[in-house]
């Protein structure tokens, strides 16, 4: 039987933590901005699957073991950060024009999908996040698998809903941006945010 009390508790605790800025979110807005909202929903899928498996993982107690043995995040870590860097070099060289279909180079919703799966299971924080957070709402005395169940439901839809709002908060500054002679700032921004996120994820 459900606790809905520690599930109701669950609900604006989590929330907060995953609305403030953070790589997956920073990774949302700068594609929102330079290929728009629908197409970042590719990206935000292998986000979001890769937080279901670090939250599953973690109260399985996998977690545990991936923390003690770090180096089994560094080429995950370096490889994403890497191609996340390019993508940002790229942006930042794109002449002055908007584009509505390409202004990352090659974005296929596969590599859209990778790009936000790495970066959601090859951050330590994230795992240690889920380490200290799930335990406390989930009830010793009843059946496991519900409440893991309906944390993760809870945890998909709230990280969805904030990614959405930030994809579509970087695609409103590409408006705003587009006005007048702002493209070139506009790519310039995009890849420079692209380019702080690999380095956060790399070196974090």
């Amino acid at each position: 039987m459900q606790n809905y009390s520690l599930l109701a508790a669950f609900i604006p605790t989590f929330f907060l933590v995953s609305a403030t800025p953070g790589m997956c979110m920073t990774l949302a807005m700068t594609l929102g901005m330079s290929i728009g909202v629908r197409r970042t929903l590719w990206m935000m899928l292998g986000e979001l699957t890769g937080v279901a498996l670090v939250a599953v993982a973690s109260a399985l107690g996998v977690a545990a073991l991936m923390l003690q043995h770090p180096q089994l995040f560094q080429g995950l870590k370096y490889l994403g950060g890497a191609y996340l860097i390019w993508l940002g070099f790229n942006m930042w060289r794109a002449k002055a024009h908007l584009a509505d279909n390409n202004t990352l180079p090659n974005v296929h919703p596969y590599a859209l999908m990778s790009q936000g799966f790495i970066t959601a299971i090859a951050n330590p924080k994230g795992w240690a996040f889920m380490i200290s957070l799930l335990p406390p709402f989930i009830d010793a005395n009843a059946a496991i698998a519900p409440q893991l169940s309906a944390l993760v439901g809870i945890i998909m839809l709230t990280e969805f809903g904030c990614l959405m709002a930030y994809a579509s908060g970087g695609k409103g500054l590409r408006l705003f941006l587009s006005r007048g002679n702002n493209i070139r700032w506009m790519n310039r921004v995009s890849g420079a945010l692209m380019i702080a996120v690999g380095l956060w994820l790399a070196l974090d």
